[in-house]
């Protein structure tokens, strides 16, 4: 589904949702309408009763979808801190803010990734700095979790450490063009 075509869908089960921007957890009962607003990086937003939520990929049945598949895992065999790092960026570019049609990469959130090999060099850590586009944001540990994870997934990876930091302030002109262009901001 793409984010510009809007699905309307009945819940067929009841599920764990984060309000937007807060990021509470509540549970969306069976049978409430859903408009199913943005559907990016394998999580969706839905408004129910003119509420926003972020509902996770793993439950996209109970809005009547199917989940994405994950991406076939690389041939297995040891990755190059180089290779491992170009995975890593493309991990990040499939996480999004979920009031945000661009993935936090070309946001401009993510100051900083260092992948560093560990014992024998087959495995690594990955250190990541983001911001936020606002402090106060309540889906910020959301969105950490969810680099966090999807990084931790790739292979070779053993430990993934996600920093929130504020130093410098996050302002638009931190986006790349194509967000400005997708947000229609050029």
């Amino acid at each position: 589904m793409s984010t510009s075509s809007l699905k309307t869908v009945v819940l067929t089960r009841n599920v764990e949702a984060a309000v937007v921007p807060v990021g509470t957890k509540v549970t969306l009962e069976a049978g409430a309408t859903a408009q199913v607003t943005q559907a990016l990086g394998g999580s969706y937003t839905v408004v129910v009763n003119g509420n926003m939520f972020r509902v996770e990929g793993k439950d996209a049945d109970a809005l009547g979808l199917e989940a994405a598949r994950p991406a076939a895992a690389p041939s297995s065999g040891p990755i190059s801190r180089e290779a491992l790092e170009q995975r890593v960026w493309a991990e990040l570019r499939t996480c999004f803010d979920p009031e945000i049609p661009v993935n936090i990469v070309d946001l401009g959130l993510i100051y900083d990734c260092q992948v560093h090999p560990q014992g024998d060099g087959s495995t690594y850590r990955v250190d990541i700095k983001m911001t936020l586009t606002a402090p106060g944001c309540g889906m910020g540990p959301v969105i950490q979790q969810d680099a966090q994870s999807k990084v931790l997934a790739l292979a070779g990876v053993a430990e993934v450490q996600v920093e929130l930091v504020w130093d410098p302030p996050w302002n638009q002109s931190m986006m790349s063009e194509a967000a400005r262009l997708e947000l229609g901001m050029l």
